[in-house]
């Protein structure tokens, strides 16, 4: 019963991590890459989302909820899996170590990110296209935020592949080679609209 409960468990976390929260994650991405086109397409492109009718609710069951049970649970397993890498130093395993670092390191950011822009939003700051540039004038934070934009997207491709293995999408070894090239595609391309757009601040 138990080890069902946690086959259960592991599957939503792997679903969540997905749908809402992978695909606000490239929402995020792509709307912040307005800063590429100048101040006031960034500005034009936060308010737009910031007046989205019932943003609120929106934000609290479709991101903030399964965000936060994928983030805990996420957690729990990062710092209680097995690594086997020192045995076996095939590609696969190292990249099963890479996502529970970089579920660490985007849990840390994700939570200074909220902090920074959206507790300060509700305490009436204006997250704009200066508030960004602001923090990134920053060496340290720009380093930060570098390694949290990069570590998040390699979180999301790369668990894209655990979730094709674990909803039964790739069963052969041969499908799941494709699918680790495929989301190691994703990851490049992500990572490529993310770091354009830090420096777009900068």
């Amino acid at each position: 019963m138990a080890g069902n409960k946690e086959f259960m468990n592991r599957r939503l976390h792997s679903l969540l991590g997905v749908i809402p929260v992978g695909l606000f994650l490239i929402q995020h991405l792509v709307v912040n890459n307005f800063a590429t086109r100048g101040e006031e397409a960034f500005n034009n492109a936060a308010h737009f989302m910031e007046a989205l009718p019932f943003r609120i609710v929106l934000e609290t069951f479709i991101i903030f909820l399964p965000l936060l049970y994928h983030a805990i649970y996420g957690v729990y397993i990062a710092f209680t899996a097995k690594n086997n890498v020192s045995n076996y130093g095939y590609l696969r395993n190292w990249l099963f170590v890479l996502q529970r670092v970089t579920g660490v390191i985007t849990f840390v950011f994700v939570v200074w990110h909220v902090w920074e822009t959206g507790i300060a939003a509700a305490l009436g700051a204006e997250v704009n296209y200066d508030m960004m540039a602001s923090i990134l004038s920053s060496p340290f934070m720009l380093a930060f935020y570098l390694i949290g934009v990069i570590s998040t997207v390699f979180h999301f491709a790369n668990g894209l592949w655990s979730f094709a293995v674990s909803w039964g999408i790739t069963v052969t070894p041969r499908s799941q080679l494709i699918s680790t090239y495929v989301t190691l595609g994703i990851f490049v391309a992500l990572s490529f609209v993310g770091v354009r757009t830090i420096f777009a601040f900068v």
